[in-house]
Order: C-alpha cells, then structure tokens, then sequence
C-alpha cells in the first residue's frame, strides 16, 4: 500500500475514533456499564495510536543525513511498535481492570437503550473502516495466502497495524453488545464486567502480535522471497556473471530496501567492461524492484576489489 493509501485510511480512523470515544464515555456516564467504559479507553487509546502512526509516516519521510546514511524509513516501525505498547497498557490493561473492578462490585443496567445505540453505530463505522483497510490492503497483497499471512509477510506497519486495530475494534464491540445484551435480559451484572476482561484480553493478544511483527521488521528483515528470486534470476541471466552470494537485503520502509551482493565476473573482462557491467545490474534490479532504491554490488575479481554501489532519494 502506498503511503497515501495509509494516511487516508488513518485519518478516517482517528476521526472515526474521537466520535465514537466520545459517544461511549457518554453512554457508560449514563448507564454505569464497564464493558462500555472499556470500550472508551479502547477507541480513545486507537484515537492517540492513530497520531502517532502519522508522526511515524512523516519522520520515515526525512531525507538520510551524516547520522542517519540510510534515511529515517524505520521510524515507522518504531512508533509502530509503541503503539502496541499502548493498547496491551492502557487498552487490554485497563479493560482487565475495569472488568475486574465490576465483578466485585456489579451493578445492573437499568436502561441499556444508550448502549444499543453507540455500539450498534459504533460497529458499523468501524465495520466500514475495516472493510476500506482491507480492500487497499488487498490491492497490494499476493493473490496467494491467507490475510493473516499476508499481514505477517508486510513490510508496511501502518497498514498492518490499522487493519489489527480495526479487526479488535469491530470485535471489541461485539463481545460489549453481547455483554450488555446478556447482563440485561438476564439481570446478571457479571456479565457486563465479564466482558470486560474478554475485550482486555483480546486487546493483549492484539497487543502482542503486533509487537511481535512491528519488533522484526525494527531489527531489520529481508525482503520477500520473490524479490530475492527476481534478483537471482537478474544476476542468472547476465553472461557477465558466473557466480554470486545470497542477496543481503534489509527493509528500510515499506518501499525503501537495502541490497548488497557479491558477484564473480568472467576472468576476461576489463575494468571498463566490469564497471558497464555492475551499472547494469544495479540499473536493471530497480527497473524490475522498483522497492529496491539502495543497491551496492561488490566483485570478487581483481580488478575490482572496492565496493561499487549506487543510493538513490
């Protein structure tokens, strides 16, 4: 997904997000409901996560300087990563202990009709920003493989942690509709507290597994297979190449990769022939991997014995 396509779908979220907060804490002012109370921290706390997945997308943008010779692209993967430390804290965190604080002290629903309202609007806003996330997402995504592989196999963490958000959201809301629903016509006020620590619950899960992708793609992954082939086949089907290494590449940003390689020219080429050569490899790898905007070639041949490599804005 390009950036452009991230930032919409995150502007709709934090708009989307405030309205919907705001509505909840009214709803459980009136009604007293900690499933609903919980579910107000959770679309407050996606309202900041929404920020600061911006903050990250314009800091990712600064162009590499003297500290930084690689640019600014991981960035995002770091306030990504703090993102998820925000919804397993004051999300899933809260909710557990909100949860928990009604089950000791329940209280009935007089009059769940506030509740009904909010979460039924509240699903179909977040419904309609999942089914938006996802259907950019898919633009992007392989044909083959299942949505969580997909998400996992991302290099964009805004995308990705939009799409996680949306998915707890619209769960979130569910298990609270169920809670309310239950605790009412069954008069068990445990149940409103119950669900609680089922959103808080969800809420860590979530938290964890973007944490967990957010955590790789901030330590530096490779690129997908496919483009690791592509850059096989490249080197393949030049003459001038007999043999190479394994492609060494590292993620810098969703469309921002790092590529070195070491190759063996043929023993009869000069060192004008091998410069022309290692040019258009470097040339060809980002027409075909347009991803790939870091290239730097090394040749084990004599006549070349320094690192030849290009960097591109």
């Amino acid at each position: 997904m390009a950036a452009g396509g991230s930032n919409i779908a995150i502007y709709g979220a934090i708009g989307a997000n405030t309205l919907i907060a705001i509505s909840k804490f009214v709803a459980a002012f009136f009604t007293g409901s900690s499933a609903m109370l919980a579910e107000g921290i959770h679309s407050l706390v996606d309202t900041g996560n929404g920020l600061l997945l911006l903050l990250g997308i314009k800091k990712s943008k600064q162009k590499p300087d003297k500290m930084h010779p690689f640019g600014y692209g991981k960035e995002v993967y770091f306030w990504s990563f703090v993102v998820s430390i925000l919804i397993f804290a004051l999300g899933g965190g809260f909710a557990i202990y909100e949860g928990i604080h009604a089950l000791q002290d329940p209280h009935v629903i007089e009059d769940p009709t506030w509740n009904y309202i909010v979460l039924g609007a509240a699903i179909l806003f977040e419904g309609t920003a999942l089914f938006l996330a996802l259907k950019t997402f898919n633009k992007s995504r392989a044909k083959s493989g299942n949505l969580l592989t997909s998400i996992a196999r991302s290099k964009d963490a805004a995308t990705f942690a939009v799409i996680i958000e949306d998915t707890a959201a619209v769960a979130g809301l569910s298990i609270a509709l169920i809670g309310v629903f239950l605790s009412q016509q069954l008069q068990n006020p445990y149940i409103d507290g119950a669900s609680s620590v089922i959103i808080g619950v969800l809420l860590l899960v979530v938290a964890i597994f973007l944490a967990k992708e957010s955590k790789g793609l901030l330590l530096g992954e490779s690129a997908k297979p496919e483009v690791i082939s592509e850059i096989e086949k490249i080197m393949d089907q030049n003459i001038n190449v007999k043999e190479w290494s394994l492609p060494q590449t590292m993620h810098f940003g969703p469309e921002n990769i790092l590529l070195i390689i070491e190759i063996d020219l043929i023993d009869d080429l000069n060192l004008e022939q091998a410069e022309k050569t290692m040019e258009s490899l470097r040339l060809e790898i980002k027409q075909k991997q347009p991803g790939i905007n870091q290239v730097y070639i090394q040749t084990t041949n004599n006549i070349r014995k320094n690192i030849l490599g290009e960097t591109s804005e």
